[in-house]
């Protein structure tokens, strides 16, 4: 089967160089023309193009010319067609969010990584936890909290000591940052199909800023996350070295 590639890369200058080298050995075409888009650079960029990709049908596959490159394949120049053919697909639900604002208005963004919500000053956040409906817990104390898909559990969430879940989890980690009061509450795992609420308490005594993965609200009082039913993006990651083993071996790490 003959594909159509389309390269693009980051701002680094070492992905901008690879873009070029591989568009003259593979052929370039344009993105709305292509069945695979070739994403050369790190995670922050890969994330952008699934964003960017998401409900087009097309398959990115990534190569590492960034830093941390978890999200990324090995970079190489040789066999691409082959690896790409051979390559595992996985597909992404994001996160939506809908954030109200202390104005009253609300910023709708979608999360492929996770949503968080965080201390916007020297006072930590009070917040309100609802699970479809039913208040959970009715006051954390915190520098914040995060709703972290599979995907995005060994990022953000990880740092936080949150779990890292596999991909094909059907799972939410609710995962807190820096919990003061209850002190020693780590978190929970959700279902996929809940809705999470998290209402403010004290947003002006306290005010909170809330993120879904680049986009950011400032000074919100209620956020609403779910996972969505309608939009899906397509990852690409090589046979030898798919999502699910780089899951397992950052578990076994030490």
């Amino acid at each position: 089967m003959t594909r159509k590639y389309s390269f693009i890369a980051s701002g680094a200058p070492d992905a901008q160089s690879a873009a070029q080298h591989l568009a003259a050995l593979y052929g370039n075409s344009r993105q709305e023309d292509a069945d695979v888009i070739v994403a050369l650079g790190g995670d922050g960029f890969m994330l952008q193009t699934l964003h960017a990709q998401m409900n087009t049908g097309r398959m990115v596959y990534g190569m590492n010319r960034g830093s941390v490159g978890f999200l990324m394949n090995d970079y190489s120049d040789t066999g691409l067609s082959e690896r790409i053919d051979a390559a595992v697909e996985n597909i992404i639900r994001p996160l939506e969010m809908a954030a109200t604002d202390a104005d009253g208005k609300t910023h709708n963004a979608l999360a492929i990584n996770e949503v968080s919500l965080l201390r916007q000053s020297y006072q930590a956040a009070k917040l309100k936890l609802s699970v479809d409906g039913q208040v959970r817990m009715e006051e954390l104390i915190c520098d914040g909290i995060m709703v972290a898909t599979p995907a995005g559990s060994t990022a953000y969430n990880l740092s936080a000591h949150g779990p890292i879940l596999p991909l094909d989890a059907q799972l939410l980690a609710l995962t807190p940052v820096s919990p003061f009061r209850p002190r020693r509450w780590r978190g929970a795992l959700l279902p996929n199909k809940v809705t999470v609420s998290m209402d403010i308490l004290e947003p002006g005594k306290r005010p909170v800023n809330a993120v879904a993965d680049h986009t950011e609200v400032k000074s919100v009082v209620r956020v609403e996350v779910a996972e969505s039913k309608d939009l899906t993006a397509r990852i690409l990651t090589d046979s030898s070295h798919s999502w699910n083993d780089r899951i397992l071996a950052e578990q076994f790490q030490y």
